[in-house]
């Protein structure tokens, strides 16, 4: 379920020896936060889910605080599925209903259907994928090819700089949507993609950071003082599952 595993040729390095975080670098680093974070409006829009399928890519009980369409389909259904269910079902029901990993088969009609090519297809139309057949002896196969590599490229750097640079060492000052997506790359299993460019003590330092991340409490954490409940719901969600 993760990919927070050590290269064979690396040293283990301790899990809090990267923990202690200088108190003015602290602060330097929060009062940036959202000022840096304000180049994403500048590029290319994304989806999490996007994101998350990009960075996978080789270079080669739930509430609705909102039913209002988002204007992603993929998300759009979804809603429509959670506010027609009665009664309310938890967020690691609904993990397993919408991506069909249930036997029930009166929920059948909850699952997603053909999510990573319906997400790919939104990457080829805003210009970061592009489409190819490649013939397999019998058959041909479609696959989308990587076309927008500065893209990529962006998405990868916000990602190691959030566990490096910008370290806070602490999730709750942590740019909210920067943790959403550390925590679906972890439980999706790309973030040795995210990390496999960085020199070896910075890929330690990368790993170890966010496996002391994921490895919190999700259940302490979601209580917490402006914690995003939803985003610890899920990777609690996950980690059951």
């Amino acid at each position: 379920m993760t990919t927070l595993t050590h290269r064979a040729r690396r040293t283990e390095v301790g899990k809090n020896s990267e923990k202690k975080v200088e108190s003015e670098e602290d602060m330097n680093q929060d009062r940036n936060q959202d000022s840096e974070d304000t180049g994403d409006s500048k590029d290319i829009r994304l989806t999490l889910m996007e994101e998350v399928l990009l960075l996978g890519l080789k270079d080669k009980e739930v509430l609705l605080k909102s039913d209002s369409p988002t204007g992603d389909v993929l998300l759009d259904e979804t809603l429509k599925h959670i506010k027609a269910t009665e009664p309310t079902e938890t967020v690691q029901t609904w993990i397993e209903l919408l991506t069909g990993e249930t036997w029930n088969p009166f929920k059948l009609q909850y699952q997603l259907r053909n999510v990573r090519e319906r997400i790919a297809k939104n990457l080829v139309e805003k210009g970061i994928l592009t489409t190819e057949k490649q013939n397999f002896l019998l058959f041909d196969m479609t696959t989308h090819p990587v076309t927008n590599t500065t893209e990529k490229q962006r998405l990868v750097k916000k990602l190691q700089d959030s566990v490096l640079e910008r370290w806070v060492n602490d999730p709750q000052r942590m740019d909210k949507r920067t943790l959403a997506l550390l925590v679906l790359a972890h439980s999706s299993d790309v973030l040795e993609n995210v990390f496999s460019s960085l020199t070896d003590d910075k890929y330690d330092m990368a790993m170890n950071r966010a496996k002391d991340l994921v490895e919190l409490d999700p259940e302490v954490e979601g209580t917490k003082h402006s914690a995003t409940e939803m985003i610890w719901a899920v990777l609690a969600a996950f980690n059951k599952s």
